[in-house]
């Protein structure tokens, strides 16, 4: 087999395809002959030492993955040699074969590709674990989402139409034009003065439910532009990255941006602030199948439509991860074996 490895903290340019005996699936497990690979920002956090979930380095990363299973181990029911299906592996998944335990696959539906397959696990399930579960978002709620053109924000958008929302979306400037082709109400650039632009847009009312992955000074600025019973989500600190290459003091500066509230301002203020780490919830499949069975539904009823921007073979992994730290991306990026 071949799987991309983390070689050492760094650049792009630290990743490395490397070769390896096939392995064998064991009992409940399911080897999957990989087609794509979903890239997450954290699998660039983890190449860059600032992940604190990652496996020791020199390590293989990689949540998502589509692919046909090609053996299967004594007491497998969730899937047939043959079958198309979608793997959600903790790490390991940047592999061209994967053994995975059988409660981690599921089966793609007969019109998904698998470019598809590998851009929906995480992104879709995170948004909708946070809208739907942890938010509860309300019909005609208003909604803010920060990085609203990448991965999350674009099935956050989708989501969120399926509750007639009033969607406010933040992104480059560059990416402005598609969050309005794609029917965000308010697309707005991301700049550190975003604030005063939403209250100008929900005239004092506030923001019912906002998604934040950035961090630092953005998590103050949503607290205060929060409605009453309002919540904020947040799923990711990208604001501590600074570049292609980790800078300590930067990461150090936005960690001592981020606020403090104590549970009396939070009952004062009637505001709730959530957090979502999808890695963290890998013993709680009571909570993350049936989530991920209504999103397959989704797709199937056409409500859904993950958005692949590019794909890269494993040869051009380093390249993946500039396109995505460049700002590039407009939806996923998938590996391609």
């Amino acid at each position: 087999m071949r799987q991309i490895w983390i070689t050492k903290e760094g650049a792009p340019e630290v990743l490395e395809v490397r070769e390896a005996p096939d392995p064998n699936a064991g009992a409940r497990q399911v080897r999957i002959r990989v087609k794509a690979v979903g890239i997450n920002f954290s699998d660039l956090m983890s190449r860059l030492g600032l992940y604190p979930d990652a496996p020791p380095l020199p390590c293989v990363i990689g949540y998502e993955v589509a692919g046909v299973v090609d053996q299967i181990g004594e007491g497998v029911t969730r899937a047939e040699v043959g079958g198309r299906v979608i793997g959600f592996p903790k790490f390991g998944g940047y592999t061209d074969t994967l053994i995975i335990d059988e409660s981690f696959v599921f089966r793609m539906p007969e019109a998904m590709t698998f470019e598809q397959g590998a851009a929906i696990p995480v992104v879709y399930l995170t948004a909708f674990n946070m809208m739907m579960f942890t938010g509860n978002l309300r019909p005609k709620s208003t909604v803010l989402i920060h990085s609203a053109a990448g991965g999350v924000g674009i099935a956050a958008i989708q989501l969120a139409q399926t509750r007639d929302c009033t969607i406010i979306g933040i992104a480059s400037k560059s990416k402005l034009d598609f969050l309005r082709s794609i029917g965000v109400h308010y697309p707005i650039e991301n700049t550190e003065e975003y604030a005063p632009l939403v209250r100008e847009i929900v005239r004092g009312k506030g923001v019912d439910l906002i998604l934040d992955a950035v961090g630092g000074k953005s998590w103050a600025d949503g607290y205060e532009l929060l409605a009453p019973c309002g919540r904020m989500v947040v799923f990711g600190m990208s604001a501590t990255t600074s570049g292609k290459t980790r800078s300590i003091i930067h990461a150090a500066r936005q960690l001592a941006a981020i606020p403090k509230y104590t549970p009396r301002v939070l009952m004062e203020d009637n505001k709730t602030i959530s957090g979502c780490n999808m890695g963290h919830l890998f013993s709680r499949l009571d909570l993350l199948t049936p989530q991920f069975d209504e999103i397959l539904a989704m797709y199937v009823r056409g409500e859904i439509k993950p958005r692949v921007d590019m794909t890269f073979p494993f040869e051009q992994v380093a390249a993946a991860h500039d396109y995505i730290h460049d700002r590039k991306a407009i939806g996923k990026v998938v590996l391609i074996p």
